[in-house]
């Protein structure tokens, strides 16, 4: 059973922010932090860069998750 959103702190290039993911989305993209090995705060500030200005941070994140695992799944 998928929980609320839990609400994290992160801090992108010096200033900190809250994001809501569901633990799942917060689990996996600890993972991918570390599979990249990379602090997850530096994923995300990556992420926050390249995102449109119409998109939130949060949904940002997911669609990155999702697109991950999409392309490192076999067909």
């Amino acid at each position: 059973m998928t929980q609320r959103p839990a609400k994290r702190s992160l801090t992108l290039r010096g200033h900190r922010t809250s994001v809501s993911l569901e633990e799942e989305f917060w689990q996996a993209f600890r993972d991918i932090a570390a599979e990249k090995s990379i602090p997850i705060n530096a994923l995300a500030a990556d992420i926050d860069v390249k995102r449109g200005p119409d998109l939130g941070l949060a949904s940002a994140i997911r669609l990155y998750v999702l697109r991950h695992y999409r392309q490192s799944s076999p067909d």
